[in-house]
């Protein structure tokens, strides 16, 4: 991202600036609220389908694990919260391309190209990451937790609980996967590059191993690997595209277009 030039950043008026925002900001909450009314019709199979880790593990077929709702209250703020991350999901295409519409004007014209390639990116990425962790990572963890003990205790655990787990679980592997969209960000706005995150693999390596083993509280090395190995791949494609995407020499850059909304 190329910074505005103060002559043009002059230019605009601050009440300017601000009044695009709260536009962008009314149209994304409005596709937001879109979003969660769709997601809303479809709660209960929103709630099953992220029950399946459990529900299809042999605890639960053996009754030695159920999920019960505690409070009166808790199937309805359940939905909601399942209405409100489902439709956050299905409105993140148009909420980014907001932001895009909003940072676009103090953009070089050849950078506003990456406009799709950036929507889809941090789309596709976040997509990538939950289902990553809803396939590969809690079929494994769920049941092991579950039965920690061995059977000496039978598990009856609120549906609420459970249910903001697994959100953040999936949320959290959503975001890590964005890392490479973050790592172009950054690089376009100066903060680093891709010779400081080459020089800094070591300790992303050691962050990465400690975030996989307290994702992954199981004594299988193995589960361990399974999240730690694409976040290191990750890793590295972001020091790939801090590579490509570096910002060259001023003299080299192209004039900016027009600060207009």
């Amino acid at each position: 991202m190329s910074a505005i030039p103060p002559k043009e950043l002059s230019s605009a008026p601050l009440f300017d600036h601000l009044d695009e925002l709260r536009k962008r900001i009314i149209i994304s909450v409005i596709f937001l609220a879109v979003g969660m009314a769709v997601a809303f019709q479809y709660r209960v199979q929103l709630i099953e389908f992220f029950k399946e880790p459990l529900t299809h593990s042999v605890l639960y077929q053996a009754d030695k694990v159920k999920l019960v709702a505690l409070q009166l209250t808790e199937q309805l703020m359940l939905s909601l919260n399942m209405s409100f991350w489902a439709g956050l999901a299905l409105a993140l295409p148009f909420i980014l391309w907001q932001v895009w519409a909003f940072i676009a004007p103090g953009l070089y014209v050849h950078e506003r190209r990456w406009a799709l390639p950036f929507i889809l990116g941090a789309g596709v990425a976040f997509l990538g990451g939950a289902l990553f962790g809803y396939k590969m990572v809690l079929p494994t963890m769920i049941p092991f937790l579950a039965d920690f003990m061995g059977g000496t205790v039978e598990g009856y655990f609120s549906i609420g609980s459970y249910l903001g787990m697994v959100t953040t679980f999936l949320i959290s592997f959503g975001l890590a996967f964005e890392m490479p969209i973050l790592a172009v960000i950054l690089t376009r706005i100066g903060i680093v590059n891709h010779t400081m995150l080459r020089g800094g693999w070591r300790i992303a390596l050691v962050v990465i191993m400690i975030a996989a083993a307290v994702i992954t509280p199981t004594p299988d090395p193995m589960n361990m690997l399974l999240v730690a190995a694409p976040l290191y791949v990750l890793y590295e494609l972001s020091v790939i595209l801090s590579r490509v995407f570096r910002v060259v020499p001023t003299e080299e850059t192209e004039t900016p277009a027009p600060l207009s909304f």
